[in-house]
């Protein structure tokens, strides 16, 4: 190392903020935080004959923990990282290695992966006692690269309101990987997923929000790396401010690819949601890789135990400390820059629990981090969506986030699933259904703060979700011990793949159950990619690292799929047209235009439930009747609108019941609008039936009737 040249060039002194490789009149401004470090060597990389040469540049200048200096000369395109000079004391969690080449934390740019294990290591022997590795990392590690400002104009943010969203969250390779409407060489790219073939499915199926799994530069994990493997869904993020370079059609140009996709988006209305993962980082446990944030400054990052080591509160080896003000300066960086210069329009934060737990204490809704966030002039307009859970029971929190906060809702769910299997009564599907009120309305917040879903990237399919009771990963290598075994599924009395078609019949009802229970609840629906085109993953729960066939959405057209694919259709425009249906305030019994309260529940006589009802477990039945005189929807504009009145029918019984329709003052009649019985959900006779009238149900039914307003 000791003949590795030295820049002659003397850096100006810049100044510190803001942090990263910004370029200037003759030259790059560098700035990179480290409060533990001794000296910070800014290095040069280029091509070499012989593998990649470096020209070390130190930076002298230190404001507030932060090493800066403006390098003349310096052009964007240029690759660099960091040598960190200072004590290695892994009993203090400190493990500065100058033998290891670091990512800048703000890189925009991230070129290459890691070519060898081996040479990441900070240590020799043992993580925690061993000395420090000597193998000098450069030619094994990602490179920051210098990138220029500005790019395509993502476009105007749509500015979709909560009520009217429907979300549908994709994977940007996954998702296009198959088209065969759009070119091979843009397939699986940000070029992909803004094809007009592309933009016109969303907009046809009408959803209005689309949400990235992870578009984070990310890297692989070593138990990956050691087997061969890759990580497909990408929760495994090296640098936070760079979009990652596997999905840019052409290297390097990720950054305006980037921007072309969310402009493409936006000009047809779409919305754009990024998954973020600001909770761990692909460096892992204390026996990981030394790629970035481990040798800049571990214990400013990373929570730490008394011995130094990590605590895990993500199962993934590490967890960033939510109270460092430095994780809490380059999350809400990393947020502002994709909402503010890419065109983002919200983020769903991972395993948002972690982020609300500083130096890993007690859950905290007002935590730094996330005040941080919610304060902000710019992310404070953005959707704000939190998984409120990690992987310890403390961070269990659904229903615990501020009321800035919208929750990926766990319990809608579970709940929803339950019931539909037959493994539960009323009383939770009828929380789940109003909005979960139960969770939300106790802190000023709306219906919409509960995002509904039955099926999200990790789990079944909904396909998978009505073929299989067990899973089945063997393909990810890992000998099934990987995924939840907590699937709440049930196979319809046949394990995975069948030909017997009442089975068949069963799944693809089960199915339509789900979606219309999905589409018909209050709150804001999600929908997983290719749920609508009936996709499998064979029963695998759990395929993060496959990326191939088993999760790439298939685009083929059967008469299931195309069934399926207009039942959705269906469902979302009905929800899009009917205002009753996705209300932005709770309903609470207060007295409409009807005579009515905003919302009654009904048995399978017609009558009222009453209290000992919602406690009798054996009942599968339920009608939710919705008042559309005063749904309190509001136009675009601010101005009331009025809708006809429904009425929701559900059976989860395993025979037909018969149904007594409500009295007249709740209808003059019910004209059905969906079934599920249907193929497609189209009712079979539309014919307007009576107040009070009998109507047999089918086993595993769910029917939505219309009680027309009176004008």
């Amino acid at each position: 190392m000791e003949d590795v040249p030295h820049s002659t060039r003397r850096p100006l002194p810049g100044h510190p903020f803001p942090l990263g490789a910004h370029p200037e009149a003759g030259g790059v401004r560098f700035a990179v935080a480290s409060s533990v470090a001794e000296a910070v060597e800014l290095c040069l990389v280029a091509d070499g004959d012989n593998g990649p040469v470096e020209q070390r540049i130190e930076l002298t200048e230190r404001t507030f923990g932060i090493w800066h200096g403006m390098v003349p000369g310096v052009t964007p395109g240029q690759r660099y990282g960091y040598r960190v000079h200072g004590p290695y004391d892994p009993a203090r969690g400190i493990r500065c290695n100058p033998a290891k080449l670091l990512v800048d934390p703000y890189a925009r740019r991230i070129t290459g992966a890691v070519a060898d294990l081996a040479a990441t290591r900070g240590y020799r022997g043992d993580p925690m006692t061993g000395p420090p590795s000597r193998i000098d990392s450069l030619g094994s590690v990602p490179l920051s690269v210098v990138t220029s400002p500005g790019g395509p104009d993502p476009g105007p943010h749509p500015d979709v309101p909560f009520e009217e969203t429907v979300i549908y969250e994709l994977h940007v390779r996954g998702f296009t990987k198959l088209h065969p409407d759009v070119p091979k060489h843009l397939r699986g790219t940000y070029l992909g997923l803004a094809h007009p073939a592309v933009v016109d499915h969303l907009l046809w199926l009408g959803v209005t929000a689309v949400e990235l799994l992870p578009v984070h530069s990310f890297a692989d994990e070593p138990l990956l790396l050691r087997s061969g493997r890759h990580n497909y869904w990408g929760y495994s993020t090296l640098g936070y401010l760079a979009p990652h370079a596997g999905y840019a059609c052409r290297p390097g140009r990720e950054v305006e690819e980037f921007r072309t996709m969310v402009a493409a988006l936006h000009a047809a209305g779409i919305e754009v949601i990024l998954d973020v993962v600001f909770n761990h980082t692909c460096e892992g446990g204390v026996g990981g890789p030394t790629l970035s944030l481990r040798g800049l400054d571990a214990p400013e990052y990373y929570l730490l135990d008394e011995r130094g080591a990590h605590v895990d509160l993500t199962g993934c080896g590490n967890t960033l400390d939510p109270g460092s003000p430095t994780v809490v300066r380059l999350v809400a960086d990393s947020m502002r820059y994709f909402a503010d210069e890419l065109g983002v329009d919200g983020f769903r934060l991972d395993l948002a629990s972690a982020l609300a737990r500083p130096r890993g204490g007690a859950f905290d809704p007002d935590a730094a981090l996330l005040t941080a966030i919610t304060t902000d002039p710019v992310l404070s307009r953005r959707k704000l969506i939190a998984e409120p859970w990690d992987a310890t029971g403390e961070g269990y929190r659904v229903g615990g986030f501020g009321r800035q906060w919208v929750e990926w809702n766990g319990r809608y769910r579970d709940g929803v699933r339950d019931f539909w299997r037959g493994a539960t009564g009323l009383r939770d599907v009828a929380y789940r259904l109003s909005g979960s009120s139960d969770l939300y309305a106790g802190d000023g917040k709306r219906p919409w703060a509960s995002v509904n879903f039955i099926t999200a990237h990790d789990g079944f399919t909904l396909r998978d979700l009505v073929s299989y009771d067990h899973k089945h990963n063997h393909e990810n290598g890992e000998h099934g011990a990987d995924g939840t075994d907590d699937n709440r599924s049930w196979n319809c009395g046949v394990e995975g793949e069948t030909g017997d078609r009442a089975v068949l019949a069963l799944r693809d009802r089960q199915a339509r159950n789900l979606l219309g229970t999905l589409l018909l609840s209050t709150g804001t629906p999600m929908l997983c990619a290719g749920d609508e085109r009936w996709r499998t993953q064979h029963g695998n729960n759990n395929p993060y690292c496959l990326d191939n066939q088993t999760s790439w959405v298939d685009w083929s057209v059967d008469d299931r799929g195309d069934n399926l694919l207009a039942f959705a259709r269906r469902l979302i425009a009905l929800r899009a047209d009917s205002p009753a249906l996705r209300q932005p305030q709770f309903f609470d019994g207060r007295p409409t235009r009807s005579g009515e309260p905003d919302l009654v529940w009904f048995r399978p006589d017609g009558e009222p439930m009453t209290d000992s009802d919602w406690f009798d477990e054996s009942r599968r039945t339920i009608g939710m009747w919705i008042d559309g005189s005063e749904c309190l929807s509001r136009t675009r504009e601010g101005e009331l609108v009025a809708d006809d009145s429904w009425l929701l029918l559900l059976h989860a019984g395993a025979n037909p019941i018969d149904v007594t329709l409500p009295a007249d003052r709740y209808g003059q009649h019910f004209v059905p609008a969906l079934d599920s019985g249907t193929t497609r959900g189209v009712p079979a006779d539309v014919e307007p039936l009576s107040p009070g009238k009998r109507i047999t149900l089918a086993a595993r039914a769910l029917l939505l009737l219309r009680a027309p307003r009176i004008t």
